[in-house]
Protein backbone atom coordinates (compact mmCIF):
# COMPACT_ATOMS: atom_id res chain seq x y z
CA UNK A 1 0.00 0.00 0.00
CA UNK A 2 2.90 2.31 -0.77
CA UNK A 3 0.72 4.73 -2.73
CA UNK A 4 -1.65 5.25 0.19
CA UNK A 5 0.78 6.06 2.97
CA UNK A 6 -0.47 8.74 5.32
CA UNK A 7 -4.17 7.89 4.99
CA UNK A 8 -6.11 6.91 8.14
CA UNK A 9 -6.13 3.20 9.12
CA UNK A 10 -9.90 2.96 8.55
CA UNK A 11 -9.52 4.06 4.93
CA UNK A 12 -6.63 1.64 4.40
CA UNK A 13 -8.71 -1.21 5.85
CA UNK A 14 -11.49 -0.44 3.37
CA UNK A 15 -9.00 -0.44 0.50
CA UNK A 16 -7.45 -3.73 1.65
CA UNK A 17 -10.92 -5.29 1.83
CA UNK A 18 -11.73 -4.07 -1.69
CA UNK A 19 -8.45 -5.48 -3.01
CA UNK A 20 -8.97 -8.80 -1.21
CA UNK A 21 -12.45 -9.10 -2.72
CA UNK A 22 -11.03 -8.35 -6.18
CA UNK A 23 -13.34 -5.38 -6.57
CA UNK A 24 -10.97 -2.43 -6.79
CA UNK A 25 -10.76 -2.48 -10.59
CA UNK A 26 -14.54 -2.68 -10.91
CA UNK A 27 -14.96 0.13 -8.39
CA UNK A 28 -12.64 2.39 -10.38
CA UNK A 29 -14.26 1.44 -13.70
CA UNK A 30 -17.70 2.37 -12.34
CA UNK A 31 -16.48 5.73 -11.02
CA UNK A 32 -14.34 6.61 -14.03
CA UNK A 33 -15.67 4.89 -17.15
CA UNK A 34 -14.46 7.53 -19.62
CA UNK A 35 -11.03 7.05 -21.17
CA UNK A 36 -9.31 10.01 -22.72
CA UNK A 37 -8.12 10.63 -26.25
CA UNK A 38 -4.94 12.53 -25.30
CA UNK A 39 -2.47 9.99 -26.66
CA UNK A 40 0.29 12.06 -28.29
CA UNK A 41 2.70 14.64 -26.95
CA UNK A 42 1.10 17.27 -29.18
CA UNK A 43 -2.38 16.47 -27.88
CA UNK A 44 -1.05 16.60 -24.31
CA UNK A 45 0.56 19.98 -24.99
CA UNK A 46 -2.75 21.34 -26.35
CA UNK A 47 -4.71 19.85 -23.43
CA UNK A 48 -2.32 21.35 -20.88
CA UNK A 49 -2.21 24.71 -22.65
CA UNK A 50 -6.02 24.92 -22.62
CA UNK A 51 -6.14 24.40 -18.85
CA UNK A 52 -3.27 26.85 -18.35
CA UNK A 53 -4.98 29.46 -20.52
CA UNK A 54 -8.20 29.13 -18.54
CA UNK A 55 -6.69 29.37 -15.05
CA UNK A 56 -3.08 30.59 -15.22
CA UNK A 57 -2.86 33.20 -17.96
CA UNK A 58 -0.14 35.18 -16.19
CA UNK A 59 2.05 32.13 -15.51
CA UNK A 60 5.19 31.70 -17.59
CA UNK A 61 4.63 30.06 -20.98
CA UNK A 62 5.11 26.35 -21.45
CA UNK A 63 7.77 25.39 -23.95
CA UNK A 64 7.33 21.63 -23.91
CA UNK A 65 4.76 19.15 -22.61
CA UNK A 66 4.89 15.44 -23.23
CA UNK A 67 4.59 11.89 -22.00
CA UNK A 68 7.71 10.36 -20.53
CA UNK A 69 8.18 6.59 -20.32
CA UNK A 70 11.10 7.07 -17.92
CA UNK A 71 8.90 8.55 -15.19
CA UNK A 72 8.00 5.71 -12.92
CA UNK A 73 5.89 5.14 -9.86
CA UNK A 74 8.95 3.57 -8.24
CA UNK A 75 10.45 7.05 -7.90
CA UNK A 76 7.03 8.47 -6.95
CA UNK A 77 7.10 10.67 -10.04
CA UNK A 78 3.84 10.73 -11.96
CA UNK A 79 4.54 14.10 -13.47
CA UNK A 80 7.47 16.44 -13.53
CA UNK A 81 7.87 20.16 -14.03
CA UNK A 82 11.26 21.59 -14.92
CA UNK A 83 12.73 24.96 -15.75
CA UNK A 84 15.71 24.67 -18.04
CA UNK A 85 17.90 27.75 -17.97
CA UNK A 86 19.98 28.71 -20.97
CA UNK A 87 22.15 31.70 -21.70
CA UNK A 88 21.07 33.49 -24.86
CA UNK A 89 23.27 36.46 -25.61
CA UNK A 90 23.65 38.35 -22.37
CA UNK A 91 20.36 37.10 -20.92
CA UNK A 92 19.37 34.03 -18.97
CA UNK A 93 16.24 32.39 -20.39
CA UNK A 94 14.20 29.75 -18.55
CA UNK A 95 12.07 27.30 -20.48
CA UNK A 96 9.27 25.58 -18.58
CA UNK A 97 8.56 21.92 -19.32
CA UNK A 98 6.00 19.45 -18.03
CA UNK A 99 6.37 15.71 -18.40
CA UNK A 100 3.65 13.20 -17.51
CA UNK A 101 4.28 9.50 -16.88
CA UNK A 102 3.30 7.41 -19.89
CA UNK A 103 1.08 5.18 -17.77
CA UNK A 104 -1.49 8.01 -17.86
CA UNK A 105 -2.12 7.30 -21.54
CA UNK A 106 -4.26 4.38 -20.33
CA UNK A 107 -5.65 6.05 -17.21
CA UNK A 108 -9.12 7.60 -16.94
CA UNK A 109 -9.47 11.17 -18.19
CA UNK A 110 -9.99 12.59 -14.70
CA UNK A 111 -6.66 11.17 -13.50
CA UNK A 112 -4.79 12.77 -16.39
CA UNK A 113 -6.45 16.08 -15.56
CA UNK A 114 -5.41 15.78 -11.92
CA UNK A 115 -1.75 15.22 -12.87
CA UNK A 116 -1.78 18.11 -15.35
CA UNK A 117 -3.42 20.44 -12.81
CA UNK A 118 -0.82 19.41 -10.23
CA UNK A 119 2.09 20.16 -12.54
CA UNK A 120 0.56 23.44 -13.73
CA UNK A 121 0.15 24.56 -10.11
CA UNK A 122 3.92 24.24 -9.76
CA UNK A 123 4.29 27.10 -12.25
CA UNK A 124 2.98 29.42 -9.52
CA UNK A 125 3.82 27.53 -6.31
CA UNK A 126 6.98 25.45 -6.11
CA UNK A 127 6.24 23.82 -2.73
CA UNK A 128 3.37 21.55 -1.71
CA UNK A 129 1.87 24.04 0.72
CA UNK A 130 -1.63 25.38 1.41
CA UNK A 131 -1.42 27.90 -1.42
CA UNK A 132 -0.40 25.13 -3.82
CA UNK A 133 -3.37 22.93 -2.90
CA UNK A 134 -5.77 25.90 -3.00
CA UNK A 135 -4.59 26.56 -6.56
CA UNK A 136 -5.08 22.90 -7.46
CA UNK A 137 -8.63 23.03 -6.05
CA UNK A 138 -9.29 26.25 -7.98
CA UNK A 139 -8.39 24.53 -11.25
CA UNK A 140 -10.06 21.22 -10.31
CA UNK A 141 -12.61 21.38 -7.45
CA UNK A 142 -12.46 17.58 -7.01
CA UNK A 143 -8.65 17.60 -6.83
CA UNK A 144 -8.27 15.79 -3.49
CA UNK A 145 -10.76 13.05 -4.39
CA UNK A 146 -9.07 12.58 -7.78
CA UNK A 147 -5.66 12.39 -6.12
CA UNK A 148 -6.91 9.67 -3.77
CA UNK A 149 -8.57 7.76 -6.60
CA UNK A 150 -5.39 8.06 -8.70
CA UNK A 151 -3.52 6.47 -5.81
CA UNK A 152 -6.14 3.69 -5.78
CA UNK A 153 -5.60 3.27 -9.53
CA UNK A 154 -1.84 2.93 -9.00
CA UNK A 155 -2.39 0.41 -6.18
CA UNK A 156 -4.75 -1.57 -8.44
CA UNK A 157 -2.16 -1.58 -11.25
CA UNK A 158 0.44 -2.88 -8.83
CA UNK A 159 -1.85 -5.64 -7.50
CA UNK A 160 -2.99 -6.56 -10.99
CA UNK A 161 0.53 -6.85 -12.33
CA UNK A 162 3.13 -7.03 -9.57
CA UNK A 163 6.60 -5.80 -10.48
CA UNK A 164 8.98 -8.36 -11.91
CA UNK A 165 11.79 -9.26 -9.55
CA UNK A 166 15.19 -9.70 -11.17
CA UNK A 167 16.82 -13.12 -10.85
CA UNK A 168 19.58 -11.65 -8.66
CA UNK A 169 17.01 -10.24 -6.22
CA UNK A 170 15.17 -13.51 -5.61
CA UNK A 171 15.96 -15.19 -2.32
CA UNK A 172 17.72 -18.50 -2.72
CA UNK A 173 16.04 -21.60 -1.35
CA UNK A 174 18.41 -23.96 0.42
Amino acid sequence: MRFLGGYPPGVLDQVRALIAAGGLGDHLARRYPAPHTVQTDRALYDYTSDIKQEYLRSAPPLHKVGYDARLDTAQHALGLHTAISRVQGGKLKAKKEIRVASLFKEAPADFLRMIVVHELAHLKESDHNKAFYRLCEHMEPRYHQLEFDTRLFLAWREVRSPPIVAATERPSII
